[in-house]
């Protein structure tokens, strides 16, 4: 198995997957290779990128509190995680108290809710929804459960956000930060090692025959499960010192390169 996060990593710098990645991502599958994508995106912007380039897989979305099945061409919602009701409303109570002028959007497994100071400081390439389409309220909790929290401040660069929650120690939820320009809360526990770990039982697959390739903090506790590390030569440098093996850029097609290695290892 190979699990690849989809920004910086498996999609170029224009947020598209190239011909030779989605070729190799085909002939890996056909040579017994399952490809997974683990991202932090949501349903909908998974759905279409497998739409462009023709993917079959599984993926891991919302840093593994959702995972899909995408055989039959559409995402199919194998499983969620969601965070309690109670939790999310301590998680956001604590992080305004800690960093004040916080806004938040939830995501649940299809549903998308903003707070419209949230919704604001938006453009379509953060969440892949244009901001004045978003669902907005006070009350940013959806009629569905909430799978993950984000959260971003109108001055704060993410980065220091995200350093500076870390270090409250909110209660309750997973942090992390994808290089986006916001923080995001998941359940306790969840993360794209997790749901990776969860495939890897139903697929039968042994942990060291798992390989994972990431370039951001989220991808961390993937790359610290998986059996063979990978990091893209974009990522930043944490994630390249606990790699063990360092990839081509996703704009030189890291991935598709190490996915063709792979299959002429096999035949």
């Amino acid at each position: 198995m190979l699990a690849t996060d989809l920004d910086g990593t498996l999609l170029r710098s224009d947020r598209t997957i190239s011909s030779r990645t989605a070729d190799a991502m085909a002939s890996a599958r056909d040579a017994g290779i399952e490809v997974v994508w683990a991202t932090a995106r949501a349903r909908h912007s998974i759905d279409e990128l497998a739409r462009s380039c023709g993917f079959t897989g599984k993926a891991i979305g919302a840093n593994g509190a959702v995972v899909l099945d995408l055989a039959d061409g559409t995402p199919v919602i194998a499983h969620t995680t969601g965070i309690d009701h109670l939790a999310v409303a301590s998680a956001i109570s604590h992080v305004r108290d800690v960093v004040p002028g916080v806004v938040f959007a939830t995501v649940g497994p299809t549903m998308f809710v903003a707070e419209h100071e949230y919704a604001a400081l938006c453009v379509f390439a953060d969440h892949h929804r244009h901001p004045h389409e978003m669902q907005t309220s006070d009350a940013v909790l959806a009629a569905e459960p909430t799978v993950k929290i984000v959260a971003r401040h109108p001055s704060m660069p993410s980065v220091e956000l995200y350093r500076t929650v870390m270090a409250a120690r909110i209660g309750g939820v997973e942090l992390t930060h994808s290089g986006a320009p916001y923080i995001e809360m998941s359940a306790a526990g969840v993360s794209k090692a997790s749901a990776l770990e969860r495939l890897s039982r139903e697929l039968d697959i042994e942990q060291r025959a798992v390989a994972a390739v990431g370039d951001a903090y989220n991808d961390v506790p993937m790359l610290q499960w998986a059996g063979t590390a990978l990091a893209t030569s974009n990522a930043l440098p944490e994630i390249k010192a606990i790699a063990h093996r360092v990839l081509d850029s996703n704009d030189d097609d890291g991935v598709a390169k190490y996915l063709e290695e792979l299959v002429r290892n096999i035949r």
